[in-house]
C-alpha cells in the first residue's frame, strides 16, 4: 500500500498537466513501514531527461544523487519515482518494465488525456522483474 498526501498526489497532477503532451517526472521520499506500507513524505520533481520525452522519461541524475545526499542522516529515502503516460493508461509500459531495475522502488503513473490527469495507479515490480504488481493508494489530508 501506498500513503501519499493530497496535496503531494496534487502536486504530481499538476506537474503532468503542466508538461503536457510530454512525461513528467520525479522521485518519491518517504519511509517504509513494518508492514510494508509506504509512506510518501514528499515529492521531487525533476526535469525529464529523455530524448524523446513524449513518449519516455528520464529522472536527472543530479537530482537523485543530490536528494540522497541530503537524506543521509535522517531515515527518509527515496521509495520510489512517478511519472505520467500522455493520452495514455495509468499502467505500465513494457518500457517502463524494463526500466525498473529497483526491485523495491514504488512506481505512481499518471494517465493525462487532452492535458488533464484522469487517473493515478500505483505499482511496484514483482521479484522476478517479469511485470509490475498493482499497489492500492490511499490520500491523506495531511
Amino acid at each position: 500500500m501506498i500513503e501519499i498526501a493530497r496535496a503531494d498526489l496534487r502536486r504530481i497532477c499538476d506537474h503532468a498537466e503542466a508538461v503536457y503532451p510530454e512525461e513528467c517526472c520525479g522521485l518519491l521520499v518517504g519511509e517504509v513501514r513494518s508492514d510494508g506500507t509506504v509512506a510518501i513524505g514528499s515529492v521531487e520533481p525533476s526535469r525529464n531527461l529523455a530524448e524523446d520525452r513524449r513518449r519516455r522519461f528520464e529522472v536527472d541524475t543530479r537530482l537523485r544523487l543530490d536528494l540522497q545526499r541530503r537524506l543521509r542522516t535522517g531515515t527518509a529515502r527515496i521509495v520510489g519515482l512517478y511519472h505520467s503516460h500522455p493520452d495514455k493508461s495509468a499502467q505500465p509500459s513494457r518500457h517502463d518494465l524494463d526500466m525498473a531495475w529497483e526491485p523495491d522502488m514504488v512506481w505512481l503513473i499518471v494517465a493525462v488525456e487532452r492535458g488533464q490527469a484522469i487517473q493515478v495507479s500505483g505499482h511496484r515490480p514483482a521479484a522476478d522483474g517479469s511485470r509490475f504488481e498493482p499497489l492500492a493508494a490511499i490520500t491523506l489530508d495531511r
